[in-house]
């Protein structure tokens, strides 16, 4: 995915839409730049940023704004910031345009820089395997995010040619239903995402706009379309299969690609949704994930 415009470096943003706390804080994150690592770990629960950062060599910084937990600190030489952004792509959006901004835009003058600065970013999170052969507690890379939620609709972009391709292969083999949203799809880094993916699952993730309905769960609300969720699993492009649920990667590949930043999705399988099994121990899987995304990115 890439951007078909952005906002010219000197062209200055006004105070309505660039919004800072009296700190110089930007201000959902409040955080400022040099609070900032090169290398950031994104996670939805707020509670697993301690779980990052017990690993680090030492850390330098903490603060919280509503759920946005930031730890910024050093892991052999690798400056870091784990940083909570609770659930969904609405979070997304404000975490990957507050995250850019911090690196380029220049807060004072309120102007985008002439330089620009790539960030790393790995979301670390949990997820529902739409495969009956992905056992819980194992992990999922995402080569793609596809997106069934609105956010990337309201941004200038175009997708890539395999993008499109891919899209439209799933649009044919579910004959996508009107009533819902048009579904987007958006890459993440590959060099990254073969990094992370070794040993592990790599294939498509859904990103779902909700948790319950818009991933066919049925308590006593009914979702408008049956059988949704055998059709994504049923669905392949060449090698390629739609591996699982989650809610945010559709949002961070998407924005990361208009942004000019690198991103990857590793999710813990917490539940199986062909099988209707669920994890029996999930945060020690989840610590073996944080274990295993520090050693390869900061090892």
């Amino acid at each position: 995915m890439h951007p078909i415009l952005l906002t010219e470096p000197g062209v200055e943003i006004a105070p309505s839409e660039l919004i800072l706390n009296p700190d110089g804080s930007i201000y959902h994150l409040a955080l400022r730049p040099e609070q900032l690592g090169d290398l950031i770990f994104v996670v939805g629960d707020p509670g697993r940023v301690a779980l990052i950062s017990k690993h680090f060599d030492e850390v330098e910084h903490k603060s919280q704004n509503r759920e946005f937990i930031a730890h910024t600190g050093t892991r052999n030489g690798v400056r870091i910031t784990a940083l909570a952004t609770g659930i969904g792509t609405d979070n997304i959006d404000i975490v990957m345009n507050e995250l850019d901004a911090l690196v380029n835009i220049d807060l004072e003058k309120r102007t985008p820089k002439k330089e620009h600065k790539s960030l790393t970013v790995v979301r670390m999170g949990t997820c529902g395997a739409l495969q009956e052969d992905i056992p819980v507690d194992e992990l999922i890379v995402s080569h793609s995010g596809l997106g069934l939620d609105n956010v990337l609709h309201y941004y200038a972009h175009e997708q890539t040619d395999a993008e499109l391709r891919i899209l439209q292969a799933f649009l044919t083999h579910t004959e996508w239903s009107d009533n819902l949203p048009l579904p987007y799809l958006a890459s993440g880094d590959s060099a990254l995402v073969q990094r992370l993916g070794t040993g592990n699952h790599i294939g498509l993730t859904a990103t779902a706009g909700g948790f319950y309905g818009p991933q066919g769960r049925q308590l006593r609300a009914i979702p408008s379309v049956d059988g949704l969720n055998e059709l994504f699993s049923s669905f392949r492009y060449e090698d390629m299969r739609l591996l699982n649920y989650e809610m945010e990667t559709s949002a961070l590949y998407g924005l990361c690609g208009l942004l000019g930043h690198r991103a990857a999705t590793v999710c813990t399988v917490v539940a199986n949704r062909l099988r209707k099994e669920y994890s029996k121990d999930h945060h020690t899987a989840i610590d073996r994930m944080i274990v295993q995304v520090l050693d390869r990115m900061a090892g």
